[in-house]
């Protein structure tokens, strides 16, 4: 399940994500509700509440991995830990 969690920096909060794929936390923030993992290179959006996983070709445009994960792993779920 994928998650993300609060974690203070210099007494500012700031989201830690981590990846479902990879389980890292090599993630960067890219857009409102939009990351981007640096180990395994995939962009995730956050859309009502589901996770959507796309691989970044080497032209720019993005393939679907939405159908690799069990609709489990798609669930988002914001924790405060």
């Amino acid at each position: 399940m994928f998650q993300d969690t609060l974690v203070k920096v210099n007494s500012k909060e700031r989201k830690q994500v981590e990846c479902p794929n990879c389980s890292r936390k090599d993630i960067g923030k890219i857009g409102v509700n939009q990351y981007y993992c640096w180990n395994c290179f995939i962009e995730l959006s956050i859309v009502k509440g589901r996770l959507s996983l796309h691989q970044v070709e080497e032209d720019g445009s993005l393939t679907s991995l939405d159908d690799l994960f069990e609709d489990h792993d798609l669930t988002y779920r914001e924790s405060t830990s």
